[in-house]
């Protein structure tokens, strides 16, 4: 049975849920991402240092504090309180603060906790938020300069086609994952578990290819956004969603893929010691029968489940995870006191293949082309034809 008390508490969660929500919307709308910076790092301190145009910062005693080039504001954690101290003011401490852009050309750097190699360029604007006895940064930008950013980071260096591809992948997770954090405040995280980010880029190309796409997503015949994954190399046939995933999607199909065969991440070689391969199938249930021979030798000549020894399955997807290999398409050959696992493709085999997409650029294809080649009766259209998502 539910309290009077506990309702009032669950309407006001609700509430509070409802606001994030809108504020999120809102800055989508606005054409703005909230990015949570080094998210998988503990993050303690920080040197803020505007690079290009011209910062505010609030202090304690409701005066404003104005950074211009070159000029630092370092960051720290103490007793659960962001300490910040700047060249022009005295030190003081707050629970969170907005260090706010006012040219619309504003870029900053910032390295944590004092290492060396880890100082990033960002635009736009950074909130710093005390929780959990760390600091979270949160980037507030454009989302078209954290698309260049992202095809960057995401992409490599190829041809222009290929990169549009790859913008119109990045830009299309942004809208449909844009709710993937609310309840942290931010919208996605920087690294690859929603897409890696590390700042802004100079790459001409890379930003080219996001402005000539400004403003271009993938959705499915009743006008969803797709879920846009993408992988390195799929050596030579890509994967339904179904088989890596819970759930399948009509438009990720298998693809067979001439493109990127002769690439460099189309084949692998693992050797493992048949001792060692045996103990890896003990631990993983399979138990032989006493004194018979087993013949562990298994052809994935296209690309299947499960790897299989008599009656005995195990998915293909869990020896990859256990054993890091770089795909779940391989196959098993025994050769003398040696196991060989021949492997074709690098990553989960979703979606678009890099490899090949770069193949089918370097060859004429163009983005629109490309993207269409992988996912199957999808629409390449401006955001603003998307439906909505429901709020509850």
């Amino acid at each position: 049975m539910v309290e009077k008390g506990d309702v009032n508490k669950y309407m006001s969660v609700k509430q509070i849920l409802l606001q994030i929500i809108l504020i999120l919307l809102s800055i989508a709308s606005s054409g703005q991402v909230r990015i949570r910076l080094f998210s998988d790092k503990y993050s303690g301190s920080a040197m803020f240092t505007a690079t290009q145009g011209k910062y505010k910062l609030d202090a304690y005693d409701g005066k404003s504090i104005i950074l211009t080039k070159d000029d630092p504001a370092v960051f720290a954690l103490i007793d659960g309180k962001i300490a910040v101290k700047t060249a022009q003011s005295a030190g003081f401490l707050c629970d969170s603060l907005i260090v706010e852009g006012l040219t619309g050309k504003d870029n900053f750097s910032l390295r944590v906790n004092g290492g060396l190699g880890m100082q990033q360029q960002y635009s736009g604007d950074l909130q710093c938020i005390s929780d959990l006895g760390i600091i979270i940064f949160i980037n507030i930008c454009e989302i078209e300069d954290y698309i260049s950013g992202v095809v960057r980071a995401e992409g490599g260096i190829s041809n222009l086609e290929y990169l549009k591809s790859q913008a119109v992948l990045a830009r299309t997770y942004v809208y449909r994952n844009y709710d993937r954090h609310l309840i942290d405040r931010y919208n996605l995280c920087d690294n690859t578990h929603c897409q890696a980010f590390n700042g802004i880029t100079t790459d001409s190309l890379v930003i080219r290819a996001a402005s000539e796409t400004k403003g271009l997503v993938v959705v499915d015949r009743d006008s969803i956004l797709i879920i846009a994954p993408f992988h390195s190399n799929c050596g030579g046939e890509t994967t339904p969603a179904d088989g890596v995933w819970l759930s399948g999607h009509p438009y990720i199909k298998k693809v067979i893929d001439p493109f990127c065969t002769g690439s460099r991440n189309a084949v692998w070689r693992k050797t493992l010691p048949v001792s060692e391969w045996q103990a890896y199938l003990r631990n993983a249930g399979f138990t032989p029968g006493a004194g018979d021979p087993v013949n562990y030798n298994f052809s994935q000549i296209t690309r299947l489940i499960d790897y299989r020894i008599g009656s005995f399955l195990l998915p293909f997807r869990q020896i990859r995870s256990d054993l890091n290999l770089r795909s779940s398409f391989f196959s098993v050959f025994t050769e003398g006191d040696s196991i060989i696992l021949k492997g074709r493709g690098y990553g989960h085999g979703v979606g678009l293949c890099q490899e090949g997409a770069m193949g089918m650029a370097s060859k004429g294809f163009k983005f629109k082309e490309i993207i269409e080649f992988y996912f199957s009766g999808v629409i390449i259209t401006d955001v603003g034809k998307v439906k909505t998502l429901n709020i509850k």
